[in-house]
C-alpha cells in the first residue's frame, strides 16, 4: 500500500508541445507495473486546451469544475460541465479544454499499453477551437 498525501507531489505546467494556453497538471496516480492505470487532475485556464491526441486503451474524463469543450475527430464541439463523464474509445482522435471565457478542471484516467498512455498529435488550431 502507498498513500500519497495531499500536496506531497508537485503540480506541473502542461507542456507547450501538447497544450495551448495555461494548464496545470496535478498527479493523482501512476500505478507501477504490471498495473496500467494513470490519472491526473488537469486544470485549464480560459482558452486553454490539449493538442489533438489518442490513447491506446481509451480515456475517461470526469469534469470537476468550470465549463469545457471536447471534440472527437469528425464530430461537433461538445460542452462539458461538472459531473459529466466523457469516454474516448481506444485510438479515437480528440481534444479537450476550457471554453474561451471559463476555466475547467477534470480528472483524466487512462491506461498504458507497452509503457505509453497517449500519442500526441498537432495543436488544435484557433479555427478548430471555435464553436
Amino acid at each position: 500500500m502507498e498513500i500519497w498525501r495531499s500536496g506531497a507531489r508537485d503540480s506541473t505546467p502542461g507542456p507547450q508541445a501538447y497544450f495551448t494556453g495555461s494548464v496545470r497538471i496535478d498527479p493523482v496516480n501512476t500505478a507501477p507495473e504490471p498495473a496500467r492505470v494513470a490519472a491526473a487532475h488537469v486544470t485549464f485556464e480560459p482558452g486553454a486546451r490539449t493538442a489533438w491526441h489518442t490513447h491506446p486503451l481509451g480515456q475517461t474524463l470526469i469534469v470537476t469544475s468550470g465549463l469545457g469543450w471536447v471534440q472527437r475527430e469528425g464530430g461537433p464541439v461538445e460542452e462539458i460541465r461538472p459531473g459529466d463523464v466523457v469516454w474516448f474509445a481506444p485510438g479515437e482522435r480528440h481534444w479537450h479544454g476550457a471554453t474561451p471565457t471559463t476555466g475547467m478542471s477534470h480528472y483524466a484516467i487512462q491506461e498504458r499499453l507497452d509503457g505509453s498512455a497517449v500519442t500526441w498529435l498537432e495543436h488544435v488550431t484557433d479555427d478548430e477551437y471555435r464553436r
